[in-house]
């Protein structure tokens, strides 16, 4: 049996991203009441020591990590020493501090970027750190992959049980529309719309549109993140091992072009014009397909298909795009 009870301390951090607001809407539906959040102005987690006070303080029992500095291949790729270093900072205080405080599991989100740039597809949990990473997201991914270490560590030398789930690329109600700063899939969705309310005839996607990705769903991520913690400890346990990283692959099990996502999100917006691929920027990886066999061996799987999810986070995105252009 889980020890989670509905009135369990579960802290949350990075409630108001768009993996911790659909954690937050999961946990809310399932009833859990002990849920503890804190925006960033009220809680700074690079801060070690406001950190240390806030678990003194609130001694939370479970710990859904998800916050993070996230941001699309553009900012990968102009801001590294940002991605590496306050990623770092995060991690290491809160998982520090829970390690410090007894808490009893613990989920740290990571990312598939952690995988090697040329891994076997569909991508196993086994591909960690056997092969070179991508070069335009690799600071990112060394704080992923130094955050996996850090529980593995941990459950070695002080018997936690700490785990890293390995989402695919996520997407839905909550997400970045940054111009600069969002991931293809809500990038795309402003583009398209700015485009249409222009009346223009075309819009430009980044590389040449042949790389495939694998989009799951937000609050079917939330499902799976909750799914584990509730776990009953046996099968919890079957996720820690002495010699392999905690990490368990979340995702929705097919991918498409880059250039199919673009026309379908085209379609679903009613944009009739021209899709132009700019070969002088870079692809990113060529594909990143992940192996959640594990994942759905537990009891999981996604309900919210890519056209069906492209439609609610359009249907959310529109509340935030200004009337007219979005902007």
């Amino acid at each position: 049996m889980t020890a989670i009870q509905p009135q369990s301390r579960i802290f949350v951090a990075g409630h108001r991203g768009l993996a911790g607001s659909a954690l937050v809407r999961c946990l809310g539906r399932k009833g859990y009441g002990g849920l503890i959040t804190r925006a960033h102005n009220e809680l700074e987690l690079r801060d070690k020591n406001a950190v240390e006070e806030f678990f003194v303080a609130e001694k939370p029992e479970y710990v859904l990590l998800a916050a993070a500095h996230v941001g699309g291949i553009e900012a990968n790729f102009t801001q590294p020493v940002d991605f590496l270093l306050n990623n770092l900072e995060i991690q290491n205080n809160v998982i520090s501090a829970a390690a410090a405080h007894g808490v009893k599991r613990l989920l740290f989100l990571g990312s598939s970027c952690i995988y090697p740039r040329l891994a076997a597809q569909p991508i196993q949990e086994s591909s960690l750190m056997t092969g070179p990473l991508e070069f335009t997201n690799q600071p990112y991914a060394v704080a992923k992959i130094a955050g996996i270490e850090l529980c593995h560590a941990f459950n070695r030398q002080q018997g936690t049980k700490f785990i890293a789930a390995m989402p695919t690329n996520l997407y839905g109600v909550g997400d970045n529309y940054h111009p600069g700063h969002s991931h293809v899939l809500p990038a795309l969705l402003r583009k398209v719309h700015e485009a249409k309310a222009r009346g223009e005839g075309s819009i430009t996607v980044w590389g040449t549109g042949a790389p495939r990705r694998e989009f799951l769903y937000a609050d079917d991520f939330a499902e799976a993140a909750i799914h584990l913690l509730e776990l009953e400890d046996g099968k919890y346990g079957m996720l820690l091992d002495p010699v392999r990283p905690p990490i368990i692959n979340i995702g929705f099990g097919s991918d498409v072009t880059i250039a199919e996502l673009a026309a379908m999100i085209c379609r679903i917006l009613g944009f009739g014009g021209a899709l132009r691929f700019d070969n002088s920027k870079p692809d990113g990886t060529p594909r990143k397909l992940m192996d959640s066999s594990r994942m759905r061996a537990l009891g999981w799987a996604p309900r919210i298909g890519l056209e069906e999810g492209i439609r609610l986070a359009y249907e959310d995105a529109r509340r935030i795009f200004a009337p007219g252009l979005g902007a």
